[in-house]
C-alpha cells in the first residue's frame, strides 16, 4: 500500500499487515472507540487501543477461537456490533484461516436468517441478543458448532475469549493463498435476494490496494469510520481508525453532532460514508458554522453522489480537501472513482441533461466495459458483446478486486459472471456508458427499467432531469405492467413544506420532462410522503414497492373490498363494546367473561400485531409514520393491512 507499507511485500495479506505495524509502531493508536461513559459536558467518552495492544489481543483471541474449535476454513458468522469488537474478531478470524460471515441485520430478520442457513455456517459470534435469537430460531444455525457470546460492556466485550486465549499457544498468522477463501459478505437484497459473495484473499487486498492509490495519501493518518470493512483497510494501511458514537446499520439516523465532535477532538483526516449520512453532516457542518480543518478527504459510496451534495461538502470543508464519489458493490469495490473538481465541471450538467451520473473512471488495477443489454446468462466472452462509444450496455468489470464466484450458487455465477480465458467478467448489472475520456456514466439498475412500447427508460438517467427542481428532494421513475407495454410513473418526495404547492410543482416537472428526449413520454407524478430505501445504506430506493403503490394510487388494485370494509367494522364494534363498560351488568357472569375477552383482543391482541403491521406497512411504501401505522393496529388490528399486503404479493386474501 502505496506509503504505509515500505519494506514490505506488496502482496502482503492484511493480518500480515496489522503484526507488522504493531511492530514498527506500537504505541500508535490503532482503534478510539466509545466506553459508555459521557464525560461532564454531555460528549461520549472515548478509549484508545494502541497497535501493540490491539494486534496482542488479537493474537489472543485467535488462540481462543482456535480453543472453541475455530480453524482454518471454519464459516463463522459475525453478528457483533461494528466497533472495535467486530475488528478485532476479523483480524482473529484471518489470523487463523477462519472465513468470517458478515451479515448485515438492516437488511431485515427474515433475509439475515436465510442469509445464515444458506450459507451453512459453523461457528457463530455474537452479543447477547444475537444469541437469544439463535435459540428462537434453531434451523437457522442448524450447522452450527461453536458458540462464543461476546458480552458488551464499555465499549468491549471480548475479555472470556482473550482470557481463554491468553493461556494457549500463540501462534503466527496463518500464511493464505491468493485464491483462498478470506470471508463472505452480501449483497444488500435491494434488487432480488441477498446473495453470497466469495471475497478470496487476492480481492481482499485488490480491494485494499485500490482504495489506498485510489484516495490515500502518506500524511492522512486518521480516519472515521461508519462503514465497518473499511476499517480493516485503515487498520491493515497503519491508520487510526475512529469510531464514533453512531449505529451504522441506520447511517441515516447518525447525530451529526457527534460525528463532527469526532473528527475535531481526534483530528481526523479522512472518511467514507453514504451520502445519507454526508448529507446531514454537511448541513450541520453549514448551520452549526462548525470548522474541520484536520478532514482533508471524504469519500461517499452506496449510491450516486449528487453535483449538490458534492458541492454542499466543498462549501464546509477545507480548500484543499478533496470529495470523492466511488462507485462498487460487495462484488467489486472500488470499481470507479470520481473527484469532485473533475465532477462539478463538466459531467455536472449531465444529470438534468438525461445523461446519467458521472461516476468517474476505472479504479486502479480495474478494467470496466459495457455490454448488450440482455437478461440471459452469458457463458464467455465474445468480440461482439461490447457496445459502442457513447451507447447504453450493462457495466462489467474485471481486476483483481473482483469477486471471481458467489458462495456454492452456480445460478448466480452463470447469470452474473463471463469467462473470458483466464479472465473473469462481473456483470453489475447496473446500465450505463463510457464517453470519449473514458468516464462510465451510471443510467440506473438493469433490473429497474421501465420497458415501455417505445423502449426503455433508465431510472437515474430520467430522474436526473426532474431532481434539480428547488422543492423536490428526490425523484423515482418506477414501471407497472407488461414487459414491452410498461406504464412509467415518476415517483416524488418534496422537500418539506412543499406538498401544498404540489399542483405547481407537478405543471413545473412536466414542463422539464417534455424538454428532453429521454422523458418525454412520462405523463404520470405522483408525489410520495417518503421514499422507502434499503437499511444498509439508508439511499438506495426500493423501487419494486414504490411501483406496487403507484399502481395501486392509479389504478386502485389495492382498493379494499365489501368484505375488507365489512371485516374492519368487528375490530370497531369490540372497541364500542369496551366503551360501554358502565353500563354493563356486572353480575351477568357471561357478558362479563366477554368483556374481558374483548379487552385482550382488542389491547394486547392488537398491541403484539404491531411490528407485523410495521413490516406489512413496508411492502405496502405508503410513506405513513410508524406512530400513524402502530396507531391505526390498535384500533384496527391487522383487519386494516393484512389483506391489502396479501393482494400486493399477489396472494389471494
Amino acid at each position: 500500500m502505496p506509503g504505509t507499507t515500505t519494506g514490505l511485500r506488496r502482496d502482503a495479506f492484511l493480518a500480515e499487515l496489522l503484526a507488522w505495524h504493531a511492530a514498527r509502531t506500537p504505541d500508535k493508536a490503532a482503534v478510539i472507540h466509545p466506553d459508555g461513559r459521557l464525560e461532564p459536558a454531555g460528549r461520549p467518552g472515548y478509549a484508545s487501543v494502541d497497535y501493540a495492544e490491539l494486534a496482542a489481543k488479537v493474537s489472543m483471541c485467535a488462540a481462543g477461537l482456535k480453543g472453541h474449535g475455530i480453524a482454518r476454513g471454519t464459516r463463522t458468522a459475525l453478528l457483533v456490533t461494528p466497533g472495535a469488537d467486530l475488528l478485532t474478531l476479523v483480524f482473529a478470524l484471518m489470523h487463523i484461516g477462519a472465513v468470517p460471515v458478515v451479515v448485515d441485520p438492516g437488511m431485515g430478520l427474515g433475509r439475515m436468517l436465510d442469509c445464515i442457513h444458506r450459507v451453512g455456517v459453523q461457528a457463530f459470534i455474537g452479543v447477547p441478543s444475537a444469541h437469544i435469537l439463535r435459540r428462537l430460531r434453531p434451523r437457522a444455525f442448524a450447522g452450527v458448532q461453536s458458540v462464543i457470546k461476546v458480552r458488551q460492556k464499555n465499549g468491549t466485550g471480548l475479555e472470556e475469549l482473550t482470557a481463554l486465549g491468553a493461556g494457549l499457544p500463540h501462534l503466527p498468522p496463518l500464511e493464505p493463498g491468493p485464491d483462498d477463501l478470506a470471508l463472505i459478505g452480501y449483497t444488500t437484497g435491494s434488487t432480488g435476494p441477498a446473495k453470497p459473495v466469495e471475497i478470496t484473499v487476492g480481492m481482499l487486498q485488490g480491494m485494499a490496494h485500490g482504495v489506498e492509490s485510489g484516495h490515500f495519501t502518506a500524511d492522512m493518518t486518521t480516519t472515521l469510520l461508519t462503514l465497518p470493512l473499511m476499517g480493516v483497510f485503515d487498520l491493515a494501511a497503519g491508520r487510526t481508525v475512529v469510531v464514533p458514537k453512531m449505529n451504522m446499520g441506520r447511517v441515516g439516523a447518525a447525530d451529526p453532532a457527534l460525528l463532527t465532535d469526532a473528527i475535531q477532538r481526534f483530528d481526523v483526516n479522512a472518511m467514507f460514508a453514504s451520502p445519507a449520512l454526508l448529507g446531514p453532516l454537511s448541513a450541520h457542518l453549514a448551520e452549526a458554522d462548525a470548522r474541520v480543518p484536520s478532514l482533508r478527504m471524504v469519500v461517499s459510496g452506496g449510491a450516486p453522489v449528487s453535483p449538490g451534495l458534492m458541492s454542499a461538502l466543498r462549501a464546509v470543508l477545507p480548500g484543499e480537501a478533496r470529495v470523492f464519489s466511488t462507485y462498487g458493490s460487495t462484488e467489486a469495490l472500488p470499481m470507479a472513482l470520481v473527484e469532485s473538481r473533475e465532477a462539478l465541471a463538466g459531467p455536472a450538467d449531465g444529470p438534468a441533461e438525461g445523461m446519467g451520473v458521472c461516476v468517474g473512471r476505472p479504479a486502479p488495477g480495474t478494467s470496466v466495459r459495457t455490454i448488450e443489454v440482455s437478461d440471459r446468462p452469458v457463458p464467455r466472452w465474445t468480440p461482439h458483446l461490447p457496445v459502442g462509444e457513447g451507447e447504453i450496455g450493462e457495466i462489467v468489470v474485471s481486476g483483481r478486486a473482483v469477486s471471481p464466484r458467489y458462495f456454492q450458487s452456480s445460478q448466480a455465477d452463470a447469470e452474473h459472471k463471463i469467462q473470458d480465458g483466464e479472465r473473469r467478467w462481473h456483470r453489475t448489472g447496473d446500465v450505463g456508458w463510457i464517453d470519449g475520456e473514458g468516464r462510465i456514466w451510471f443510467c440506473g439498475r438493469k433490473s429497474h427499467r421501465v420497458r415501455t412500447s417505445g423502449g426503455d427508460l433508465h431510472t437515474v438517467r430520467c430522474e436526473g432531469v426532474f431532481t434539480p427542481h428547488p422543492q423536490v428532494k428526490r425523484t423515482a421513475l418506477v414501471g407497472f405492467g407488461p414487459h414491452g407495454e410498461q406504464r412509467p410513473v415518476l415517483c416524488v418526495e418534496l422537500e418539506p413544506g412543499a406538498e401544498r404547492h404540489w399542483p405547481s410543482i407537478e405543471s413545473e416537472l412536466r414542463a422539464l420532462g417534455a424538454n428532453k428526449a429521454v422523458t418525454k413520454t412520462i405523463d404520470d407524478f405522483l408525489p410520495h410522503p417518503a421514499f422507502p430505501v434499503d437499511v444498509r445504506h439508508n439511499a438506495k430506493i426500493r423501487r419494486e414497492l414504490l411501483a406496487g403503490w403507484a399502481e395501486d394510487r392509479l389504478t386502485g388494485s389495492r382498493r379494499p373490498s365489501g368484505a375488507d370494509q365489512a371485516l374492519r367494522a368487528v375490530p370497531l364494534l369490540g372497541w364500542a363494546y369496551l366503551a360501554a363498560w358502565p353500563l354493563l351488568p356486572w353480575d351477568h357472569a357471561a357478558l362479563t367473561a366477554l368483556w374481558w375477552v374483548d379487552a385482550f383482543l382488542s389491547v394486547v391482541v392488537h398491541a403484539v400485531q404491531i411490528p407485523s403491521a410495521l413490516r406489512a406497512e413496508q411492502e405496502l411504501a405508503t410513506g405513513r409514520r410508524p406512530w400513524a401505522t402502530a396507531a391505526l393496529t390498535m384500533v384496527f388490528g391487522a383487519t386494516w393491512w393484512r389483506r391489502r399486503s396479501s393482494k400486493a404479493k399477489g396472494v389471494a386474501a
